[in-house]
């Protein structure tokens, strides 16, 4: 029998995507803090840096040239267009993140996680869901500073992306953050012991 090196198991892709009002920022911070071995996905986006932003944090700031370049090269998982800037997802470190065996979080709309996973059908989409319309209508309105209409508008898009979470592998919803927390990370963990992540094992046995 074959005593050929088995490659080392791939990595796998984790999409996160939920509206505004749902905390998702506020949870990625804690999951991050739960399991600091997941590597997070950079975006790269063509707009102005914004006080309090640093570069290679979660952005990366780019001119709309070299963007369109990325988009002419195939470089990217997905990408989209708001408010006139581009943003998207660089592919290379996602795909060499992967490749070295290591888990990459990719956080996006669900526009982009519908490209994303059109490009990687393995990867795992886990969507954050608010615990009722209340709470989202409260945690939409804030301080009370913004007018209604912007309110109205910003809920009206924060249920059109809800109405696409059936399309997700995996709900969490963001009551208490911390049991949020421990549920995403759970998911992370358990997609471990599936078996196309398992494939060497069961290859090194056989092939021996």
């Amino acid at each position: 029998l074959s005593m050929r090196r088995i490659p080392m198991n791939k990595g796998r892709v984790f999409i996160i995507s939920g509206p505004s009002g749902s905390g998702k920022d506020t949870l990625m911070k804690k999951v991050f803090e739960k399991a600091p071995d997941i590597l997070f996905s950079i975006s790269s986006i063509t707009r102005p840096m914004r006080v309090g932003e640093a570069e290679g944090e979660k952005y990366n700031f780019i001119s709309r040239e070299r963007f369109e370049e990325m988009i002419a090269n195939d470089e990217l998982l997905e990408h989209n267009v708001f408010v006139g800037n581009y943003y998207g997802t660089p592919k290379a470190p996602v795909l060499n993140a992967v490749n070295d065996g290591k888990n990459m979080l990719i956080e996006v709309d669900v526009n982009g996680a519908y490209q994303i996973l059109e490009k990687i059908p393995d990867a795992v989409s886990i969507f954050i869901m608010p615990p009722s319309l209340e709470i989202l209508k409260a945690r939409l309105t804030g301080r009370g500073t913004d007018e209604q209409s912007v309110i109205d508008k910003r809920l009206f898009e924060a249920l059109r992306e809800i109405s696409c979470a059936k399309d997700y592998d995996y709900i969490v919803v963001n009551d208490d953050l911390e049991t949020a927390a421990n549920e995403f990370v759970s998911i992370i963990s358990v997609d471990k012991f599936k078996t196309d992540r398992n494939l060497e094992l069961i290859n090194k046995i056989l092939n021996k």
